[in-house]
C-alpha cells in the first residue's frame, strides 16, 4: 500500500511514517499543502493521511481537490475533535477522520480499512488456487502452509494478486510497493521477486514476461 503522510509536525510526521513502514507500507511524507497537492500530481497513492490544518495549501483545500478524483482515499486528522469538526471533515470528502492525540494501533486500522475500499472493488481476502492472502491481518497461506513473507514480500504478493491476471512492470511494483526514496535504478522488485518465488514453492505461480514485468497466474 502507498500511503502520503501530510502533516507539518514534522517529528509527528516521520513517526507517523516510521511506524507505517514498519507494518510494510511504502510511506512518503510531505509537510505543506502545496507539497502535497505536487507529489499527488505525479504519484498515485493508495491512501492520504492529511492534516486539516496544513500549511500552504489549507488540509481543506487539498481534501477538496482530491474529492474530485478518483483514486486516493483520505483520512483526515486534526487535533478538533468535536462532532461538529468531524461532519465538516467528511463533507469535504473524506473517507474517515481521526482526532488528535491518536492511537497507532487505530490509525493503522483505519487505514487498511480505507484502502480496501478501492475504485475497483476487492475481496478482502485475496486468492488464487491454493494461495490466499488477508491484506487486514497481514497473512499469507499457501496450501494451508503460513508463509513467513518480509513486508516487502508481502506488499509484492498482494500488488499482483490484486492485479488479476495483468501484466506488472518492475516499475509499476517499484511505484506501488517502495517509496519515493527507493532507486528507480534498484534491484530492489528483481531480489525481492526471487526470495517470494522460493518462500512460495512449488508449482510456480508468478511468471515473467519477457519486456513487460510480472504476472501471477496458475502456470
Amino acid at each position: 500500500m502507498r500511503v502520503l503522510v501530510a502533516e507539518d509536525v514534522e517529528d509527528l510526521a516521520n513517526a507517523i511514517a516510521a511506524g507505517l513502514r514498519r507494518e510494510g507500507m511504502a510511506v512518503d511524507v510531505v509537510l505543506d499543502g502545496d507539497a502535497a497537492l505536487d507529489h499527488l500530481a505525479v504519484t498515485p497513492y493508495d491512501v492520504v493521511v492529511l492534516d486539516r490544518d496544513l500549511p500552504g495549501t489549507h488540509g481543506d483545500e487539498v481534501c477538496r481537490r482530491l474529492a474530485g478524483r478518483p483514486g486516493s482515499r483520505v483520512l483526515m486528522l486534526t487535533a478538533a475533535s468535536t462532532v461538529r469538526d468531524r461532519v465538516e471533515g467528511l463533507g469535504l470528502g473524506a473517507d474517515d477522520y481521526l482526532p488528535k492525540p491518536f492511537d497507532f494501533a487505530e490509525l493503522v486500522a483505519r487505514i487498511r480499512a480505507i484502502g480496501r475500499r478501492p475504485a475497483t472493488s476487492l475481496p478482502p481476502v485475496l486468492g488464487l488456487g491454493d494461495l490466499t492472502l488477508d491484506p487486514g491481518r497481514r497473512v499469507a497461506f499457501r496450501a494451508g502452509r503460513r508463509l513467513d513473507l518480509s513486508p516487502k514480500e508481502f506488499g509484492l504478493l498482494e500488488y499482483l494478486l490484486a492485479a488479476g491476471d495483468r501484466v506488472v512492470s518492475a516499475e509499476e511494483l517499484l511505484e506501488g510497493v517502495w517509496d519515493e526514496a527507493a532507486d528507480p535504478f534498484t534491484t530492489a522488485v528483481k531480489q525481492t521477486m526471487r526470495r517470494l518465488r522460493a518462500k512460495l514453492g512449488g508449482p510456480p505461480v508468478i511468471r515473467t514476461v519477457r519486456e513487460g514485468g510480472y504476472q501471477i497466474g496458475e502456470l
